[in-house]
């Protein structure tokens, strides 16, 4: 049996039994070799089990002096994880690079009308790829959803459209816009290769956002089987996009975010690198309209299809306590994690002091759930950890610090913008509501038909009077009152 040191004893109590990625280091603190594990706590501890007949293998244990590891969703997961850092690093025991390059990826092609190819070779010919795709049937159903719902040309030719060419059969059967024959315009092909670039990095909330408002026009101008075709298409993304895919497949890690977050682990005595971090906000305007909000960077970046608000519901209206708030936001926030549909994090940072660290933690320690928490002071910018009476301070020029405060200024930026649009849709709906005639559905048919106040106040009253419900003298009425 190797002998094992006594930290490397510490850290195999320490790991879970879930998927990941790990990193062994030496002496000198440089990466000697990464692997990736269904279990983790099993695979790691297996290399301290028996003697090894492997000398590569026997110096690779006596080598270690320490480990640490990256928590991921899935096996897929880690399997890209692993292979981004080998070739980052190129660790010395790592014989060769087990992926390469033998995944498939989406190549949106550089030509002035893209096409859309399955490739297993990332060349440097200025396409767009995005992948690679571990799992071969979610690739499937992304595909079926991209053919049915955003198809581009299929053919290879240079493209000249010609309003005097017959379409080729291909739109017929609807597996093409038909641009070659100038059925549809330049701007109308490219904002459909935007749709899909979306739908292929899992960014369902925008792409649908898009869908949504081109399937309110098509309903407005009674184009109803065009309307119905986005209403599908939007029922087809959400039905796929369940599946947790992380950010950390699309892009390289960068070296400087990497010793980022190896700092933070350091400095907090994580057990787990922090390369998923959720920050948290509260906003209200005299305590009304309270909401507390999170954001999440991953490896250092936002990763905004993860954020999250929060409508404060244990309060009354006008009461201020942004300590509670704190309180049911990360009670809230993490039941959706515990209920496995939200990928989880490895840290948690509370904007304010000891106090809202406090309230977060009541919470954590209330559902049970083993989360590292920080808070950032902000006149301050010192840190607390629970349990530690004295705060952390970092130089302002600390890049763990800087990382911290970006988190905090977006979770700022994110809860202003929601409060924001909360306070300005309350306001335009009370504007069309407080007028005599006017209540709470024909304000919301309104709104919902013409889109905001600005586009009902650029209608005559004979226009507005064509709405159900609408008589001349009221149209009259609605636009005075919106004018005063």
């Amino acid at each position: 049996m190797p002998k094992i040191k006594d930290n490397i004893t510490a850290i195999l109590k320490t790991l879970p039994q879930l998927p990941g990625v790990y990193l062994m280091r030496d002496s000198e603190g440089k990466i000697i070799y990464v692997g990736k594990a269904i279990k983790l706590k099993r695979r790691v501890s297996s290399y301290f089990r028996h003697v090894h007949s492997s000398p590569r293998l026997k110096k690779l244990v006596e080598a270690i002096c320490d480990i640490s590891i990256i928590r991921t969703e899935t096996e897929a997961e880690a399997l890209i994880v692993e292979a981004k850092l080998i070739r980052k690093y190129s660790p010395f025991f790592n014989i060769a690079l087990k992926m390469s390059d033998h995944y498939p990826f989406i190549k949106i092609t550089d030509e002035e009308f893209p096409r859309i190819e399955i490739t297993r070779h990332k060349l440097k010919d200025n396409a767009t790829y995005i992948g690679p795709f571990v799992n071969a049937g979610n690739l499937k159903n992304l595909m079926r959803v991209a053919e049915r719902y955003f198809p581009l040309r299929v053919c290879r030719s240079k493209i000249n459209p010609d309003k005097n060419k017959r379409p080729c059969v291909e739109y017929n059967l609807g597996h093409s816009m038909g641009i070659c024959a100038n059925l549809c315009t330049k701007s109308e092909y490219l904002d459909r290769v935007k749709d899909l670039i979306l739908l292929f990095n899992n960014q369902s909330a925008e792409l649908v956002s898009r869908l949504k408002i081109r399937m309110n026009e098509a309903a407005k101008n009674l184009k109803f089987e065009e309307a119905a075709k986005h209403r599908d298409a939007i029922r087809a993304i959400w039905k796929i996009s369940r599946q947790k895919i992380s950010s950390a497949l699309s892009e390289d890690l960068d070296s400087q975010t990497w010793n980022v977050l190896n700092k933070i682990q350091e400095l907090l005595n994580l057990k787990i690198l922090p390369w998923r971090i959720d920050a948290f906000d509260i906003s209200h305007m005299s305590g009304h309209e309270t909401y507390g909000c999170c954001v999440v960077f991953e490896q250092g970046q936002p990763c905004k299809n993860l954020y999250r608000r929060f409508k404060i519901k244990n309060l009354s209206d006008g009461e201020i306590n942004d300590f509670q708030s704190i309180y049911e936001t990360v009670l809230r926030r993490y039941r959706h994690v515990i209920n496995n549909s939200e990928p989880s994090p490895q840290l948690a940072l509370i904007d304010g002091g000891p106090v809202q660290l406090e309230y977060a933690l009541k919470a954590i320690n209330e559902l049970n759930f083993n989360l590292p928490l920080v808070a950032l002071a902000e006149r301050e910018e010192i840190l607390y950890i629970p349990n530690n009476k004295e705060p952390i301070i970092l130089e302002r020029s600390d890049p763990v610090l800087q990382l911290f405060q970006r988190l905090r200024d977006e979770v700022h930026r994110y809860a202003i913008t929601t409060h924001r649009h909360s306070r300005n849709l309350k306001y335009t709906r009370s504007r069309l509501e407080n007028i005599p005639g006017i209540g709470r559905i024909k304000s919301a048919e309104l709104l919902i038909k013409f889109g905001s106040i600005e586009n009902i106040l650029k209608l005559q009253p004979e226009e507005l009077a064509k709405c159900p419900g609408i008589n001349i003298k009221l149209a009259d009425r609605i636009i005075k009152n919106l004018k005063e």
